[in-house]
């Protein structure tokens, strides 16, 4: 397991040719110190382990590794399904022409949705087509603290869990942050 910049593994992520629609996450604060975890899992991809924090309003920072290379049967269960919240990832428009063709394919996606019977899942995934989303589906999320999968896939991966803990101890530490701000 390598441990790498939150951002990297993020990227691994939008530059996969997995199929968007099947990836899986689950996050909410830290067990123990200042800030959050988040584990992102795909079937063929495997499962990352983030751990970030907000150095201040505008600068997050984090570590992250793959801490496994596949989503078997028991990791599953750890996984929320369709019936949780949902969760993206995106990639900037790189010019105004691109953002133009986003802007129209979304525009056709919100009135087909508004004219025709559908369900918010629908409408959530024709969205993230149209947006090219490179990830998206359900999230298992706590803003208050830990969903009770966390803390299973922590302790299934318990070694991952201590050395990406330690290293964004490091982080803060090195920042000079002792505590969240408000």
């Amino acid at each position: 397991m390598r441990v790498r910049d939150w951002e990297d593994i993020v990227s691994d992520v939008v530059e996969s040719s997995a199929d968007p629609d099947d990836w899986r996450a689950v996050a909410g604060d830290r067990a123990a110190g200042v800030g959050e975890d988040f584990y992102l899992g795909h079937p063929s991809q495997g499962v990352y382990h983030l751990k970030t924090y907000a150095k201040n309003p505008f600068e997050v920072r984090g570590v992250g590794a793959r801490v496994a290379r596949k989503v078997d049967d028991g990791l599953a269960d750890y996984l929320p399904d369709g019936d949780a919240g949902r969760f993206a990832v995106q990639r900037p428009v790189e010019d105004e022409d691109e953002a133009e063709q986003k802007a129209s394919r979304l525009e056709q996606v919100v009135q087909a949705h508004a004219d025709a019977p559908t369900t918010p899942g629908d409408f959530f995934d024709d969205v993230m087509d149209a947006l090219e989303s490179p990830a998206f589906g359900p999230m298992d999320y706590d803003p208050h603290g830990r969903p009770a999968a966390m803390d299973d896939l922590a302790d299934e991966f318990a070694d991952a869990e201590e050395l990406l803990d330690a290293e964004l101890d490091d982080l803060i530490d090195e920042d000079d942050v002792g505590r969240g701000f408000h």
